[in-house]
């Protein structure tokens, strides 16, 4: 087939095929394996009536284009996609050196109703379910035996193409070869019906005969945590143990945290270690952990007494690998094997007591007696010997006597348990235990805990549970030394949605979001509504590794359109990132700092992300000033505001001549001295404060136009811009009309500039509100053309006048090819549909020369003037013309 993993019989001998098996099984999944050009060399692995299902269920086009991207890809080599089922997922696993593909693995994987869409209808009926963790665990076992395969088929290819030099790689490859002999012989452990002890023994002994070291060894923490067991260990010939018993040993700090010790012959090391060591006469030394549950529960150690050995990087990595198997050999164990335990006779007594009684012989642990009661509450846990790992679940450390609250995951269960030391009758010092169920009661403290620390509508946790939870992140932080991070979200023009598709609608975007934000992983649990469209995102420290994984999975949920009334909606986010407790020790703080920052990401254009610095506090002290300044400046009647006048030059008779102006308004603060348009409109925006400022525009332009018209500019007109938040308004056609009516304006002489993306956002709606101010004789300027999501269809269904191309596309406009192209079409695309083009930003001759050459008419730009106080642009355009 090409592959060349037919060479040292990996075909031949379906070694692929028994290892994809292997891993198919400890992953939960189903999988078959291709060449790069996609030919099958393997069968599916599972069930195979599961496998008939999914055959079914999914095309094989969607798992050969999954094949394909990996295949063409320069970054991917690993893929899960949806599919149309909630709970089935496909995935390529894939194997590249120097960039070429060398096989993949296609994978169906059925997922837990937990990790499951319910939006989506489920495949039913199969018999492995996995979860991602799984599933990364296994596909990542899965390529480091492949890379292994690799490796050895590339040795003997070079080999045999290069004679001689294939006596150089021999050895090479004879290492690799026993490397993957290794392997193949650890994987077998994951199917071996032996307990985790014989398992282990096995597993030592391999890694002993590989490594070349004279011992190594399994020990178990024990409950109390200060005190380890030797379980097994691996002794070369002729070398003794140095332990001198295997039971209830104090816990050494080799076999203490999270994190390997590796020491060499020739490594510095703590005293501590340094000390163990020398006692015990280890020359080199391993200490790896066995994570369960993310905890180590076990170590595996490697240790050489008699000779002086310097651990190489290729033996650490290797050790790594092997390490991963025992991990899963760990909890593939784990999962299977029940606590069980023996339980000696029973006694008939105290059977007409409603409470679930036991009673337990202190020094041997044996049950001496249970009721009718318990016996039938708990048959089961008798019988498997989890009784006692119930009661004991959830004693507080230290208790000798008392009553504390249990809870059973698997009933879903709350119990009050009475536990105390009583003499039993026949003189025997025996534990009590009386069980009684308090579900109902806590069922309901449940229910009015909910209803205080959940959002209502969309079901997420609220600000006060937040601050809670925030404060008990904040705490944890501070005391392990680690990192989290808080994110806060606020969506982009919301209220458009409310106001233009209705609340109801607003209220289904609201849940939508909140569901996708639960299936991120690291924050499924942490994510809240602090009200209105503003959302917090905790990140607790142990998932702080995923920090940018989770930015760019929210990212990636505001990338898509929404569903909403039998249509597409873009809905965007901005968000504000603190990280704690480096950005700040309080929750109020941190809280604030985040809003901080989430409101610098909507200046700067929203629909993005902003990280919280010093320099955003200081600049939000100046949004304050700003905010009290701007507040005081419209009560006060607009008297700092000033409305500016660009002209608009028509240059298409060859003598430029101005035939009106853009009103732009500008703020000349007494307090703050003159702040850019660029700072105080979005506040005004987020204020809501645009309308009124927008409206006294609009009246003072059209006062200044129709005393234009009545000083001999009878063809003089201005161009007003409408933003967003005032097109929006339900009376704006009417606010339209009354200010026409009071300044007494020709509405011929009026222009209302909307932008492209605020026309195309609800199409029908704002079709009829500008047909509508039309119908008052006003004309209507498409702006910033180009820089939005326009199509051809949008511009001919919007009820159009002039078309205003961006500036952006002038700025090069002397040399790009592109702008100029671009500047022709919406040309020769005016005058198909009978409007005339603006051009904005002409600030130079050379890009006068070149817009003057397409016949375009209207121009404006500071290659002819500047915005201008009235009396200036009066004195300039109105009088001066006229003499």
């Amino acid at each position: 087939m090409g592959t060349g993993l037919e060479k040292k019989g990996f075909v031949e001998e379906n070694i692929f095929q028994k290892v994809q098996d292997k891993f198919c099984f400890l992953g939960d999944f189903y999988a078959y394996c291709v060449d790069e050009f996609g030919n099958q060399i393997t069968e599916w692995s599972g069930h195979m009536e599961d496998v008939d299902s999914l055959k079914k269920a999914i095309s094989g086009d969607q798992l050969y284009s999954l094949f394909e991207r990996v295949k063409e890809s320069a970054l991917e080599e690993q893929i899960i996609e949806e599919t149309d089922y909630g709970n089935l997922k496909v995935a390529a696993i894939g194997y590249k050196t120097e960039g070429k593909l060398i096989f993949c693995w296609l994978a169906c994987c059925v997922f837990s109703e937990e990790e499951s869409d319910r939006s989506k209808p489920a495949i039913k009926n199969i018999k492995r379910t996995t979860t991602e963790e799984r599933l990364y665990e296994a596909a990542g076992l899965l390529r480091m035996y492949g890379e292994q395969v690799c490796r050895l088929r590339d040795l003997e290819g070079d080999g045999k193409e290069e004679g001689e030099k294939s006596l150089s790689a021999e050895p090479e490859m004879k290492r690799l070869l026993k490397k993957a002999e290794y392997y193949t012989e650890a994987l077998g452990l994951l199917e071996c019906n032996q307990s985790f002890e014989e398992a282990a023994g096995r597993f030592l002994k391999l890694m002993g005969e590989y490594l070349q070291v004279d011992s190594t060894g399994l020990v178990k923490v024990l409950k109390d945590e200060q005190s380890i067991d030797v379980v097994c260990e691996w002794l070369e010939e002729g070398v003794s143990s140095s332990y001198d018993r295997v039971r209830n040993l104090e816990r050494p700090e080799v076999f203490c945290g999270d994190k390997p010790i590796i020491v060499s012959a020739d490594s510095v090391m703590a005293k501590e270690v340094k000390d163990y060591l020398q006692e015990r006469h280890h020359k080199a030394f391993i200490s790896i952990p066995l994570l369960l549950n993310k905890k180590p529960v076990m170590y595996v150690y490697f240790s050489e007494r008699n000779r002086r050995k310097i651990w190489q990087p290729e033996e650490i990595h290797f050790i790594q690998d092997m390490i991963r198997i025992m991990e899963s050999i760990l909890i593939s164990k784990h999962r299977k094997d029940s606590l069980s335990g023996s339980f000696a006779s029973l006694q008939a007594i105290l059977d007409n007591v409603g409470s679930c009684i036991y009673v337990q012989d202190v020094e041997s642990g044996r049950i001496v007696f249970a009721n009718k009661q318990l016996k039938r509450t708990f048959e089961l846990e008798l019988q498997s010997g989890r009784l006692n790992e119930l009661v004991q679940s959830g004693k507080p450390v230290g208790l000798r006597e008392g009553c504390y609250e249990i809870h059973y995951n698997e009933k879903n269960r709350w119990y009050d348990l009475y536990y105390t030391y009583i003499a039993w009758v026949d003189g025997s010092r025996v534990s009590l235990y009386v069980l009684h169920d308090i579900t109902d009661k806590k069922i309901y403290q449940k229910k009015i805990e909910q209803q205080a620390y959940t959002d209502f509508l969309t079901g997420l946790y609220n600000r006060m549970c937040c601050e809670k939870d925030l404060s008990l992140q904040l705490d944890k932080a501070i005391a392990e030394g680690m990192t989290g991070g808080l994110l806060y979200l606020d969506l982009d023009d919301f209220k458009h949605i409310n106001d233009g598709l209705g609340h109801q609608y607003g209220d289904v975007l609201l849940k939508s979001i909140s569901n996708s934000l639960r299936r991120i992983k690291g924050i499924c649990n942490s994510c809240y509504r602090m009200g209105g469209d503003e959302f917090v995102i905790i990140i607790p420290p142990e998932s702080f590794n995923r920090f940018e994984e989770i930015i760019q999975d929210i990212q990636a949920i505001f990338s898509k359109p929404w569903f909403l009334k039998d249509a597409d909606y873009y809905c965007t986010m901005s968000m504000g990132i603190v990280n704690y407790p480096d950005d700040g020790s309080n929750v109020q703080d941190l809280i604030k700092k985040a809003d901080m920052a989430m409101y610098d990401a909507k200046k700067a254009g929203k629909n993005r992300n902003s990280k919280y610095s010093q320099n955003l506090a200081m600049a939000s002290h100046k949004r304050l000033d700003m905010e009290k300044n701007m507040r005081d400046a419209t009560a006060d009647n607009y008297r700092e505001f000033e409305v500016y006048y660009q002209p608009i030059i028509d240059v298409l008779s060859g003598n430029p001549v101005c035939t009106g102006a853009e009103a732009l308004i500008r703020w000349n603060s007494a307090a703050m001295g003159f702040v850019p348009p660029s700072e105080f409109i979005p506040l005004a925006e987020y204020l809501g404060l645009i309308n009124p400022i927008g409206n006294y525009v609009l009246k003072e332009a059209c006062n200044a136009c129709r005393n234009w018209n009545h000083r001999g500019r009878e063809n003089f007109k201005v161009n007003v811009n409408l933003s967003v938040v005032q097109l929006l308004q339900p009376d704006i056609v009417e606010i339209v009309e009354n200010t026409i009516k009071e300044t007494g304006i020709n509405p011929i002489n009026l222009t209302l500039e909307v932008t492209e993306s605020l026309a195309i956002n609800d199409m029908n709606r704002m079709k009829e509100i500008l047909n509508r101010i039309r119908q008052l004789g006003v004309r209507i300027a498409l702006d910033d053309f180009g820089t939005g999501y326009s199509s051809l269809n949008h511009i001919r269904e919007i009820p159009l006048d002039v078309i205003k191309v961006d500036q952006n596309f002038v700025q090069g406009l002397a040399e790009d090819s592109y702008s100029q192209s671009f500047i022709k079409m919406v040309a020769e695309l005016a005058n198909a549909i009978d409007v005339n083009v603006c051009v904005e930003g002409i600030e130079t001759a050379e890009q006068f020369n070149v817009v003057n050459d397409m016949k375009i008419q209207l121009i404006q730009g500071y290659y002819f003037d500047r915005p201008l106080q009235l009396s200036v642009f009066e004195e300039k355009y109105v009088i001066g013309n006229q003499q």
